[in-house]
This record gives structure tokens, sequence and C-alpha cells, in this order.
């Protein structure tokens, strides 16, 4: 290589400096930190120094030159070398992001080499040369300077590939997956809700550091998830006291009015004109040393009052709401010596609202009397407490034992007296009562304590050219649950639309002379459940030249859900995850790199199912015909109540009878778990100093279902050896206690091999006529993303990215958005063969395109301006039918019946297949959002104001319609059938104050 050329090369490293995180040998950073690595003289006295804290850790680079501090809290760091008492090059800055290694060569190593490049910014992507993974980190700074809503979710969703999930039951879908199916982290502690795998314990925007949205390819240190990982560090003190509060307002007067929603003939279906929300936060923090050099706290307290005001569709209550619970939140950081530290994080997510439900007349805008109180109760404590110690040169540990707490409590002061009501829209556009359904809007009587005690340990080994990284990983997940609707007999009435002659739930026929019909449901539940998750994993980085490492890892997962005894009845072992990736630094320098992985991701089954399958569920389900509205009085407000006409058919309990069961009828013994299989390929490259870009491709297929099946007979016994529900893997071998000989009493294990039997078929005279299986479920998911970013240089910044992509099969995951079933694991998806039968296509969260763009520019030293814009087409929409073509079966599925519908003959009817998306997509959506920031310093401290703006344009579009075509077997189609049923929440602005000291 000439002179000149090794001087532009050298001058280049000098520029990239600016933005560039390379990363030599290879290693992913475990999930609270963050790794320094690189090269320098063989034998070399290499230290690394947190100036603000004192941290300090020394160790000798081997043979090689080479050297890495795995374990080291995110921070800026001083880096030196020396040998024989000489400096071998002048000390580097380098800062340590969260989950990623930066390299720094120190001394005349390999002068073309970018590793050896000190990064000094905050602001990603940037290529780390490392890394086999897709991941974008965003820092407490740069949210600072976007107009970025105040909750995690928010964060997650500036990621490639991310979008929201059904406005219904909320959460976010990472790659095509359902949002069951993600995992959330804050200092290394499981904060995920385990009961259903929607949700998440969350603190203020103002306790975090730094986030990582992993959304695959992440290491054997990650698991029991088949969607993405949301990975986030809180702050933490330093040897210089510090202290601020931070107010956030969002006045009822900056949000815009959500559109009320109404009929062809002008009846309004959905009222939220009248719906505001106030939220104002104070916040205020300290930080600082406890002993200099040795001991840190940060500490913060939130005061929230938030002040929601909603009322009913019909307009017809109103109800404000008070929440108003503080959080609280702390960290503390001890150096005990230079290889051992002990970490504290601890905080409360505790809330309380009340709710004061009042009559309310929406035509003249009058509020009646106060007719019951809504009590909520959320969240709950958490901490981890963390080890990390240097036993050796080469060997690191880490400990990490913790504890995650979610309370749910739901109950109002008219849970013993009032029943719940609710109707249909159909019901409602031909028999409105015009006064409110029922004396309450609480429906149900709701307690849930989950608790997970988590601990772990990590090891780095490092032997030559291969870094070993292993350890355990095990959590004790508790949920203490009781359940029941209110009201007298803990009924709740849901009324529905039907003609004469049409076949409802049931079976039955509505008679002639009604409209509608009843069914009056009653759902109770209570007991103690346990699930017990482990894993073992080992992984080595290798670094096979200088420019390429391999990463080759495996993960064993274990679950173990029990019942209320504490016995296991769902218990899976053995579960291998292999994971490998490469990544290959293309030119030598850290500026281009092309990296691929392959993977497998094992999900775990969710507590819900213990709870609803072992725990002898109540699931009573009463059918009457519909004999009009019956208007009474309490307290001198009237309110409306279904007429009970004749009962209609038997009492349903298929679903639950209230007893446990032998558990070796109602599980498979020889599940397979529920996992996923990835693919990525990449490549990215830095263009000069400050510009990134890259382009990759994903490709992911889930592989098993774990749901309920109704397994009505047996290849041995026919219909005779019916076993009733199970939860099982549809499609594949089921293996449980039943009847062998067929003498009508279980006496061993059968097996049912459910892709071709199971389920037993009638004709309308009651003819056995043989049996049918379930359809395999199926899941793919396929994508193309491209990246461009620019780094933050204190003038601007700039990031975009375009996904295009592929999701489609016949099942979404553990949960189904379309048809709004959020109970996960217990869809209707396979309940039978014929809910499922035919049903492959694109799936809800399939969004052909997503363009995401964010950015910031400074006017002036005190002015910026950010900007975030969110555009992506719709999902599908998909017509549902009631019944099939098959046998007389009366449930959800992809078959519309055109004629002979009323018909007693079920083989007389005629049936058309509605397949997945016939009936469109729905609409694109445009999100933008905008802030101005005013910041100024001042003698000891520094103000930064920021006014964002939501939804700057207030775009309303509709995000969900009834997707309900047939309600019942019927010549009729469902009135509401296309009707908008959510929305892009209206425009709001906010407004934050901090001040710095």
């Amino acid at each position: 290589m000439s002179s000149s050329r090794h001087m532009c090369k050298t001058a280049l490293s000098i520029a990239l400096g600016l933005g560039l995180m390379a990363a030599f040998p290879a290693a992913q950073a475990a999930n609270n930190d963050g790794s320094v690595s690189g090269h320098t003289r063989a034998g070399a006295v290499v230290t690394v120094t947190n100036p603000e804290t004192g941290l300090t850790r020394t160790i000798t680079a081997d043979r090689n030159g080479n050297y890495r501090f795995p374990f080291l809290p995110v921070g800026r760091y001083t880096i030196t070398a020396s040998k024989d008492g000489q400096a071998v090059a002048p000390a580097r800055n380098v800062t340590v992001a969260l989950g990623t290694t930066t390299s720094v060569d120190i001394g005349s190593v390999r002068a073309t080499n970018l590793s050896a490049i000190s990064v000094t910014s905050s602001v990603l992507p940037v290529i780390d040369v490392s890394s086999t993974e897709s991941a974008t980190i965003v820092s407490r700074a740069e949210l600072a300077r976007l107009p970025v809503d105040q909750n995690v979710a928010s964060v997650a969703l500036l990621a490639p590939g991310v979008v929201k999930g059904n406005s219904n039951f909320g959460g976010i879908s990472f790659g095509g997956s359902s949002v069951a199916e993600n995992a959330f982290y804050v200092n290394g502690l499981n904060v995920t809700d385990f009961y259903n795998r929607n949700g998440f314990s969350e603190a203020p925007f103002a306790f975090y550091d730094q986030f990582q949205v992993k959304t695959g390819g992440y290491s054997v240190e990650f698991g029991r998830t088949t969607g993405g990982v949301v990975n986030a560090v809180a702050r933490s003190g330093t040897n210089e006291f510090h202290a601020g509060t931070e107010i956030t307002m969002e006045p009822s007067s900056w949000h815009s009015k959500a559109d009320d929603h109404y009929t062809p003939d002008g009846r309004r279906y959905i009222t939220a004109s009248r719906d505001t929300e106030s939220l104002i936060k104070t916040n205020v923090w300290a930080s600082g040393p406890i002993v200099k050099d040795k001991l840190f706290f940060f500490a913060m307290y939130e005061a929230r009052g938030n002040t929601p005001r909603n009322t009913n569709d019909a307009g017809t209550t109103i109800t404000d709401n008070r929440s108003g619970t503080g959080f609280w939140g702390t960290t503390i950081d001890w150096n005990i010596t230079d290889k051992n530290t002990l970490s504290l994080m601890a905080f409360s997510d505790k809330n309380h609202n009340a709710g004061d439900v009042y009559a309310y007349d929406f035509d003249t805008d009058t509020r009646g009397k106060k007719t019951n109180r809504i009590f909520t109760d959320t969240g709950g404590r958490n901490w981890a407490l963390t080890w990390t110690s240097y036993l050796t040169n080469d060997l690191s540990m880490k400990l990490m034992v913790g504890r995650n707490e979610r309370e749910s409590f739901t109950r109002s002061q008219l849970d013993l007296a009032c029943n719940v009501v609710a109707a249909s829209s159909a019901l409602l556009d031909i028999n409105d009562p015009g006064v409110p359904l029922g004396c309450t809007t609480s429906s149900t009587v709701y307690k849930r304590n989950d608790v997970r005690k988590q601990g772990r340990a990590d090891f780095e080994w490092t032997l030559g050219d291969h870094l070993l990284r292993f350890g355990y990983d095990h959590e004790n997940n508790t949920s203490d649950y009781a359940r029941h609707y209110a009201g007298p007999g803990a009924y709740y009435y849901n009324v529905y639309a039907a003609t004469a002659g049409a076949t409802i739930p049931n079976g039955a026929t509505l008679p002639a002379g009604y409209e509608g019909y009843v069914r009056a449901r009653r759902y109770e539940i209570a007991g103690t459940f346990t699930t017990i998750d482990s894993a073992y994993y080992l992984e080595d980085n290798w670094q096979i030249t200088p420019n390429l490492v391999l990463n080759a890892g495996l993960r064993n997962d274990s679950f173990d859900n029990q019942d209320a005894a504490g016995h296991s009845y769902i218990k899976m072992d053995r579960q291998i995850a292999p994971r490998l990736g490469f990544s290959w630094d293309m030119h030598g320098d850290g500026s281009t790199k092309l990296f691929g992985n392959l993977g497998r991701y094992y999900l775990p089954v969710a507590n819900v199912i213990n709870i609803k399958q072992a725990g002898g569920l109540l699931d009573e389900r009463t059918y009457y015909a519909f004999d009009g509205w019956e208007i009474k009085t309490l307290d001198g407000t009237q309110y409306a109540v279904p007429g009970l006409g004749p009962q209609l058919g038997n009492v349903d309990t298929s679903q639950g009878n209230g007893t446990v069961g032998d558990l070796r009828s109602e599980v498979d013994r020889s599940m397979d778990p529920v996992y996923q299989d990835e693919a990525i390929l990449g490549f990215q490259q830095m263009l000069d100093a400050s510009w990134s870009w890259g382009v990759s491709g994903t490709y992911r297929r889930l592989h098993n279902a774990i749901d309920d099946m109704d397994i009505t007979a047996t290849a041995q016994c026919g219909p005779a050896g019916a076993i009733g529900w199970v939860m099982a893997n549809p499609g594949k071998k089921v293996t449980v206690w039943g009847d062998t000989n067929c003498d009508g009493a279980p006496d061993g294990y059968v097996t049912v091999d459910t892709s071709k039997e199971g389920w037993a078929m009638y004709d309308a005279n009651g003819n056995y006529l043989g049996q049918r299986g379930w359809v395999k479920p199926k899941r793919t998911y396929a994508a193309l993303e491209f990246q461009l970013n620019r780094a933050w240089d204190e003038k601007w910044a700039f990031n975009a990215s375009y996904v295009m992509s592929w999701n489609r099969g016949n099942a979404e995951g553990p949960v189904n958005s379309d048809t709004n079933f959020d109970d996960t694991g217990r869809t209707e998806n396979f309940d039978d063969p014929w809910v499922n039968y035919g049903g492959d296509g694109f799936l809800p969260n399939d969004r052909r395109h997503q363009l995401k763009l964010r950015g910031t520019y400074a006017l002036t030293p005190h002015w910026q301006i950010g900007g975030d814009l969110d555009v992506h087409s719709g999902g599908p929409i998909t017509g549902f039918g009631v019944g099939n073509p098959f046998d007389k079966r009366n449930y959800h599925s992809y078959y519309i019946c055109v004629q002979n519908c009323e018909s007693p003959v079920s083989e007389d009817r005629v049936y058309v297949h509605s397949p997945r998306g016939k009936y469109g997509r729905l609409p694109w959506t445009y999100t933008l959002g905008a802030s101005l920031s005013y910041l100024r310093p001042f003698n000891g401290g520094n103000l930064r104001v920021k006014l964002s703006v939501y939804n700057l344009l207030d775009q309303q579009r509709t995000v969900q319609v009834d997707q309900d075509l047939q309600t019942d077997i019927s010549s009729s189609t469902n009135p509401t059938f296309l009707r908008p049923l959510g929305f892009q929440s209206p425009r709001f602005a906010q407004l934050t104050v901090a001040v710095d000291f």
C-alpha cells in the first residue's frame, strides 16, 4: 500500500469517530451493559476508566495483542495501554452503548483498521462489525430531540418492521408476529406480562438511559420470544451531584376531538367527540456520589395526574376518571473493587384509578345522577440486584436476582346489584331502548397478582480467537387469580340480532316472532398457578480471520406450566435453539459489513392456560329468545335489560363446566413447543463520516401452535371414544388419556393423528359419517428492509427506513386480532377443523409497505425542530362466516351460507368460500409528529422546553372494521359488516419543561 493511501485510510479512521462503533473480536454484549475490545501490543497492560464514576478495570493483552472488557455499564470511558511502563499510544475516549461491543485498537496495530476509532457519538445507527443481529439503539438524548410519545411502545415503533397491533387490545407486532410474542427487559429484569404476554411493566421516560430494540437475530442470551425484544437500561449516578425536574403537560384543550360515527340511517354507533383527557406529570430526580469513586445513587419520583373522561357509545353514560398514584425509582451502584461491582435497580409503577359513572344525555349534553364508581389498581414493585466480577484476566461473571410484580384489580360499587348488558350494533340498529343498557358499565370483578422471581448467571471466557459466553436463566412465574361477572347470578347478558329460522351458536333455531336472541353467560374461576421457565445457553464467537467472525450458539429452554396443586400438566424441555451468524468486515476497515444469521426461537405457554385449562373454569352459556327491552329504574335512573323469551337449546358448558378434569385427558403428553425459524442476510456501509446505509432480507417461519381442540372421536372407538377439549398441537399426533377398549371409560393412553382424524362428522339425521382432521398451522414472514442514516453532529440527524413485507398463513399466533380474541393460546382458531379450513392468506399484521422517517435540525444553538413520520399500508379485510358445507357445526369459519340457510337439514345448505383478504384492505395511515425545542444553558444548569404535536394532520383513518360477514347461519348478512370500529388517535400536543442542575 502506498504511503498516501495509508494516510488517507488513517484520516478516514479519525473522521468516522463521529459515528462508527466497530467491534473486534466479535461478541454481542450482555443485556444491561456493553463491552470494549480491540488490539494493542502483545502483553500490554490495558486500563479502562469511567471518569464520571471512577470505575477502573485493568487487564493484560494476550500474546496476539487482543484484549476485552465485558460487562461495562453504559457510559463514556477513557482507555490506555502501556508496556514496560511506557504508553504505547495516546489515551482514547470511547462510548459504551447498550448491548453493543465497541472496539478500540491502541498503537500501530493495523493502520487501515477503522476499529481504532474513538467513538463519541451517541446517535445510532452505526456499523458494528461484530454484530449479527438486527437492532436499533435509541438514547435518552435522541428522544429529547424527537416528537416521540412518552411510552416504551412508541420507542419500539421507531424500529423498522414494528407496527401497532389491533386497536381493541393494543400491543405491538414485530416482523409479522402477534402482539403476544415479545419480551421486555429493564436492567436485565424481564418485565414482560407472563399471564397473557401482551404488555409489560413500565417506568417514565426520564428513568431510562438507553433502549435497544431487537427485531431479529438476537443471541442465545435472549429467549422466550418469537417476536421482538425491547431492552432498556436505567440511569445511574456519577461523581458529580446532579438534580432536575421535568413537567409534562397535556391539557384537554390540546387534544383534538375524536369523531363520532353514524350508520347510513343516521344512528350514532360510536360516541367519542366528548371524550377528553388531561394529563400533568411532575418529575423530580437527583443523582450523585454517596462515596466518591465507589458508591453512587440515582433517585426519581414522579407525581402523575390523569383525568380522562369517556362516554359510552350510546351516549347514555359518562365516566370521570382520576388516576394519581406516583412513580418512584432508583439505582444504586457500588464499585466494590476494580474487579467487582454491585448494582441495584428498583421501581414501582403502581397506579390507582377511580371512575365515577353518571347518567348522561348526549343530545342535550346533560349529566344526570352518579350511578356507580369503578376502581382499578395496576402495576407493582420491581427490583433487580446484579453482581459483576472479573474473576481472571480472561473470565468474567455476572449474577442477577430480581422480582417483577403486576397487579390487576377491578371492582365497582354495583358489583352485587347489577348485571352488565351489551347489544350488537345490528340489534341496536333495529331496537334501541333509548336508555343505558344495564345499570353498570363494570362487567367483571377481577383480581390478579402476577409475581416473577428471576435469577440468572452469565459468563464470558476468552480463549485465544474464541470468546465463549454461557449462562443459566431461571424464572418462577406465579399468578394468583380470581374472576367472575358482576351482578345477581354473575351473568353477563349479550343481545344479538337474528332472523327467524336462523341457527344460533349452540345449534338451536330462533323461532318465528323474534328479532334476536340473548346469551346469558356465567364465567367464574379462581386459583394460584405457577409456571417455571429455565434455560441454559452456550455461545462461541470465533474470530476466524481478522475480518471474519462466526457466532455459533445453543440455547436449551424448558417450560413447566403447573396446576393449582403445583403439579406439572404442560411440561416441555430439551428445546434446543441453535443460532448461527457471521459478520464479514469486507474492507478490513470497519466501513462495510456483510452479515447473516440463522436461528430458532421458542415461545412459552402463557399462564392464562394454567388458569383456564387447569383451574376449574366455569363458562356456562344459556340462550333465550329476545323478548324486547324491559325498562327499570335504579336510584331514579332508567336502564334497560333484555326480556328473556323461551330458552333455546341446551345450556352450553363445553368451554368449562367448573370442575378440573383428569388433566391427562386434557393435555397432550408429548406436545411439541411453538417455535420459529429465522434467516437474515444484510449489508451495511458507511458512506462518509456521518452517513451510512444498509439493506437486509428477513424470512421467518412459525412451526406448531398450542391451542385447545375439541376431539370428538378416535380411530379406535369412533365417536364413542370422544375425549373433549385438549391442549395440543393441531394437525399433529396427540396422545392423551382416553378410552382404549371402547367401553365408555378412560383406561389408558390413546394417540389421535389430528392431521386426518379426531373430529366426528354427522349428517342432518345424526348418522355418523366418519372423521376429519385439522390443517396444520402456518405463518411466514418475508421482508426486504432499507435504511439510511445520518449521525447527529450538533446540527442535524436523520433516519429513514422502508420495509416491504409479506405476512401470510392460516394462524396469526397465540391471539386472533381480526376476531378480537386475546386469550393467549386459547383462540377459536382450532376449536374444530372447520374454523380454520380454507383460512390461508395474508394475516392481520401484514403491512405490505412501511415507511418511517425521523430527524432533528438545529435552527440555532438554542432552537431545534424534530419530526417523525410513520406511513404504512393497511391490513387485509376478511368476511368471516358461520358454519360450513361439511357438517352441521355452527361456528366461525371461512364459509358463507348463500342458499337454503334456514333449512334444518344441514346438507341442504349451500355455502361459498370466503377467503382471507377477499374484501380488500384497510386504508393507508399517515402519522406525522413534530416538535420545537428551546435550549438555554444557565449558570450551573440547563433549560429545555419542548412542544410536541402528535398526529399533526389529525388523521383519524380507519384501522379496524367489523369483519363478521355473517353472525349466524341464515340467508342474511350482518348489517354491520365492514362498519368502521377503530381509528387513529386524534391529534394532541404535549409541553415538556425540564431543568437540570
